[in-house]
């Protein structure tokens, strides 16, 4: 131990860390490299995980975690792909698989057939991988040397315990004892696949394990395998995207219609008060936009990183938003499921349109909020309710979509080259999608119950008023009118 001290003892090395640190050996540039290239491959294809699996997850917080959980991936990604660049590394070669037995790792989780399996491969298998190689990496780099890969690093680490902290909550709500015993062998294979890549870092004790690949299992070339082999399990089924969007038992009554929100928020006749009670269902309603924009990210593939980053920023800025409408109705006491939060919206672009085509639609709703009568608009009745919490959400959702909206500027518009031209084909992508209102009636899926007045009358028993009757009466649905009040032809 060095007994070197700064002047006056102030600390040294601007405080990155101690002269011992400072000393120590390290590594060098290519190891670095190679070290944090496997990093970004398990970052990207953990993205790839949590949004693959946003649409056709039924719980709602698993729904809103998986969002946040794929952006967090993203930045931190992009946060390696830059330091990578930094280190004399062109071409970056980020595209390479660093490992079979990774990609075998990833592939499995990706195919886990329920949340029991899925969270339990992520959350005690994938994650805590990958956060003990970032806490390997900073006990073995030189901390002066690799301070720009430190900072990456650690800030990454600070995100990642604390989604592994979730993940720890959610397993063990989720998976009970007789369903771990039963997946004893596959969390064994996702151990081995591991081992056989020398854990994450590569620099663990190698473990020679063959992986066997479902394209030769019967060649007879195959080499024997040396210790034991990697057989797919639930990837011997190649892993297909259901854009179909699922809900638990909570959400009832999904496929109602019967109350068009935008009508009231619009009516001059109602208060600002009755209407953050709309506002807050319409942001509860949003988890159909995280539902639909997963679609968009898989299903379109070979776009820059930036792309996949900023698109999932949006995402999961619409599943927060769901949230805050969530927490709207909390604060005044309503139980939220018993309100039909509709998912035809999600439901008709997924199976409807093409990714390009729901994109259109996607960034036409956005920046036909821009104008003063949209999100400027939402924050105005918010401020006037005398709701603080309802001003501070609209605040903050009025910001979120200037934001998304730079983004479609960013990564739609620019291929039409005119705003203009853009928007009006959103405006016709919408417009060919059939919002199946007369025949999710006539086929029983739902009656288009009118929820409104019980809720209201609830809302203001809270808020110790008498009903407007007006107000208690609006019975405007979605029959013949979309969300921005444009005839449906």
């Amino acid at each position: 131990m060095t007994t070197v001290s700064g002047w006056r003892n102030l600390p040294p090395l601007a405080g990155l860390c101690s002269y011992d640190d400072a000393l120590r050996e390290g590594m060098s540039v290519d190891r670095c490299v190679t070290w944090m290239k496997r990093h970004h491959y398990l970052l990207v294809r953990l993205h790839q995980i949590f949004t693959a699996r946003i649409t056709a997850e039924p719980v709602y917080e698993l729904k809103t975690a998986f969002s946040l959980h794929a952006y967090l991936c993203a930045e931190h990604a992009s946060a390696f792909r830059q330091r990578v660049g930094e280190l004399r590394e062109p071409p970056l070669g980020l595209d390479v698989v660093p490992h079979a037995g990774l990609e075998r790792l990833c592939d499995e989780v990706l195919c886990a057939p329920t949340h029991v399996e899925l969270t339990l491969g992520l959350y005690e298998c994938l994650i805590p991988a990958l956060v003990a190689s970032l806490k390997k990496y900073l006990a073995t780099t030189n901390l002066l040397a690799d301070a720009p890969s430190v900072r990456v690093t650690r800030f990454c680490l600070f995100e990642l315990e604390e989604v592994a902290a979730f993940g720890r909550q959610a397993v063990a709500c989720l998976v009970d004892e007789r369903s771990r015993e039963q997946l004893v062998p596959w969390l064994q294979l996702l151990s081995d696949c591991i081992a056989s890549a020398a854990g994450v870092s590569g620099c663990d004790e190698p473990v020679e394990i063959n992986v066997h690949h479902a394209s030769n299992q019967d060649s007879k070339d195959e080499p024997p395998s040396l210790s034991s082999t990697l057989k797919p399990h639930f990837s011997s089924t190649p892993f297909v995207y259901d854009p179909i969007p699922q809900r638990d038992e909570r959400f009832q009554d999904s496929f109602n219609a019967g109350v068009n929100p935008e009508a009231f928020l619009y009516d001059q006749r109602f208060a600002a008060r009755d209407k953050t009670l709309m506002m807050f269902y319409k942001r509860l309603r949003e988890i159909d936009v995280p539902e639909m924009m997963a679609s968009i990210l898989i299903q379109t593939p070979g776009k820059p990183w930036k792309y996949y980053r900023d698109m999932s920023r949006q995402l999961w800025d619409e599943a927060r938003h769901a949230m805050l409408g969530e927490v709207g109705f909390v604060h005044l006491g309503i139980d939220w499921s018993r309100i039909p939060i509709n998912f035809t919206w999600s439901r008709n672009l997924n199976t409807q349109l093409e990714p390009w085509e729901r994109h259109a639609v996607l960034f036409f709703i956005e920046q036909g909020l821009m104008p003063r009568t949209g999100k400027r608009y939402e924050w105005e009745v918010g401020l006037a309710s005398g709701i603080p919490l309802a001003g501070l959400f609209q605040d903050f959702d009025w910001a979120d979509e200037v934001l998304h909206a730079q983004i479609g500027r960013e990564w739609y518009v620019k291929e039409f080259g005119d705003l203009n031209e853009a928007m009006s084909y959103g405006d016709r992508c919408w417009s060919q999608v059939l919002s199946h209102w007369r025949s999710y009636l006539d086929d029983g899926r739902t009656a288009h119950r009118n929820w409104w007045p019980e809720i209201y009358l609830e809302a203001c028993q809270t808020w110790g008023v008498i009903p407007d009757p007006v107000a208690l009466a609006f019975q405007t649905t979605y029959e013949s009118t979309r969300a921005d009040l444009k005839q449906i032809r």
